[in-house]
């Protein structure tokens, strides 16, 4: 029995071997691992780890400890546009008479009462002699023109040599009343464009403001001039002011009250034209709606 058990059996002396063999394995691999993390290097035995990205160190110092990375130049931004100017003339501080001085005003029967009432000199409103002008007869109408300074004796001209002859620093124009009943969008806006053209081919200089028409009396007036019809004109003179660069002067909101109408004190009995106190109060929108 015990020569077989040890023929059959594993030496002691090789256990002792094998033993000692793998005591050594053990200790090489807890060296490689060990020394490996003290060099900063990865082991590459543990699960989901991602060696760590290597960056080049830069060849001087940089200031403030700011990564490599941040150290290149930002793109070029691109240039800043300058926004056009608004089409409307919104509120601004009171640009007083001086302003109001530099200022003539082309325009129908309702920019005639400004020279009847005399609430402006006469060469500062450009008018017919008949004081009202049809925006479809302004190809054919002509103007009194006043000589700055004088009341007597005007030249009776086109708009364009009105305007050549005055060349005014600005030029406010209030047409279209008349031209509402009679005239459908494509019409109303080429007669108003090619007056305007003209104008700026006679003075380029002078900075054009388009006037809204004012607000009427609906119960006062004929079935063709209305409070709807000139809202829907005014649209279409604002989309030629901003077609065309010009300025937008929103004058129909101070004169009307809160039922759409014109205010009744402002009113000369027709419900239409204007009392002074009316066009007073256009000229000191006017002034605190100035072209800046």
């Amino acid at each position: 029995m015990n020569r077989r058990s040890r023929r059959g059996g594993v030496p002691p002396l090789m256990i002792a071997l094998l033993a000692l063999m793998i005591v050594l394995l053990i200790v090489l691999i807890y060296v490689s691992i060990w020394g490996g993390r003290r060099a900063g290097q990865p082991t590459g035995g543990e699960a989901g780890e991602q060696p760590p990205v290597q960056t080049a160190e830069p060849s001087e110092p940089v200031s403030g400890n700011i990564p490599a990375a941040a150290t290149e130049e930002p793109a070029t931004p691109a240039p800043t546009q300058t926004p056009a100017p608004a089409t409307l003339l919104a509120e601004t501080p009171d640009a007083g008479q001086e302003y109001i001085d530099k200022i003539v005003f082309l325009g129908d029967s309702t920019t005639y009462g400004m020279r009847y009432y005399e609430v402006l000199p006469e060469y500062q409103v450009w008018t017919p002699a008949s004081g009202t002008l049809a925006l479809f007869n302004v190809p054919i109408e002509t103007i009194e023109y006043f000589a700055p300074g004088t009341r007597e004796n005007p030249e009776i001209l086109s708009i364009p040599d009105c305007a050549a002859k005055g060349k005014p620093e600005y030029l406010v124009i209030t047409l279209g009343l008349n031209g509402i009943a009679f005239l459908d969008e494509t019409g109303f806006k080429q007669y108003y464009r090619d007056m305007i053209v003209s104008i700026q081919e006679a003075s380029p200089d002078t900075k054009i403001i388009l006037q809204s028409i004012y607000p009427v009396i609906d119960s006062m007036t004929t079935s063709d001039i209305k409070n709807d019809g000139i809202n829907t004109a005014n649209q279409w003179i604002y989309d030629l002011a901003e077609e065309m660069g010009l300025r937008y002067l929103n004058t129909h909101d101070a004169l009307m009250d809160s039922t759409g109408n014109l205010i009744a004190e402002y009113n000369s009995g027709d419900g239409i034209h204007l009392m002074p106190v009316g066009l007073k109060a256009i000229l000191q929108y006017v002034r605190t709606h100035a072209w800046q």
